[in-house]
């Protein structure tokens, strides 16, 4: 367990994540101290959480799980839940900007958001996306045990585009030599290259390594027992 103080949501997950070795999906995380009532990386002081990475035995846990629930009642109340959070969120918010949609896909909640104000809610290079994508998963993971997938205007569609365009050049080197690493990826891209690679290549070790510098590499590697076959 860490106990992290930073300037934002986003920095202190980073960090929490970065000590604990892990990505930030894969971390239990309790905010301690909100950052101010200012949201999407407009914060006036400073966040304070504690986070904790995620074991067998927590997954085990007391915690109600409501991935699989197939019971199309309850998905919808979990959804109006969800929804109202969203709303709320939302109206303690400087930006024009409007919940479009929200559904299930799978054990994932898919989220749209869109508005005038679009453009400002993602930030220069995603920042602000990122927070706002951390805040929802620590939220809706910890509460349903759901994960999200969250696209604000066409950010998150131009960006799978972008890293799918990046991977083919892994792929072939995954093709040619059994193996291969991407260049350092930060933010969303980090997520959208392990999802991919680990379809693509499900007979294959595809895991998240973290570099010095806060960013991380998706690798691609042989399972132990296929290296020297």
């Amino acid at each position: 367990m860490v106990r992290i103080t930073a300037k934002t949501l986003e920095e202190a997950y980073a960090t929490a994540a970065r000590e604990l070795s892990c990505s930030v999906t894969e971390l239990d995380i309790e905010i301690l101290q909100a950052p101010s009532r200012g949201i999407f990386g407009l914060f006036a002081k400073d966040a304070i959480i504690k986070a904790v990475r995620k074991g067998a035995e927590e997954k085990r846990g007391k915690r109600a799980r409501y991935t699989s629930i197939e019971n199309p009642v309850e998905r919808e109340i979990i959804l109006k839940e969800i929804e109202e959070g969203i709303r709320n969120l939302l109206r303690e918010s400087c930006f024009d900007i409007a919940l479009k949609e929200l559904r299930f896909e799978d054990d994932t909640v898919y989220i749209h958001l869109d508005g005038p104000d679009a453009a400002l809610l993602i930030g220069k290079e995603g920042y602000r996306y990122k927070a706002i994508s951390y805040m929802l998963h620590n939220w809706i993971k910890i509460k349903y045990d759901l994960g999200i997938s969250l696209e604000i205007a066409e950010f998150l569609k131009n960006q799978k585009e972008t890293m799918k365009n990046y991977l083919k050049g892994v792929e072939e080197r995954v093709e040619h030599t059994g193996k291969a690493q991407t260049k350092p990826l930060d933010g969303i891209l980090v997520k959208i290259a392990l999802e991919h690679l680990r379809e693509r290549y499900p007979d294959k070790y595809v895991a998240i390594k973290s570099l010095r510098n806060g960013r991380k590499i998706v690798v691609v590697n042989p399972f132990k027992g296929e290296q020297n076959h």
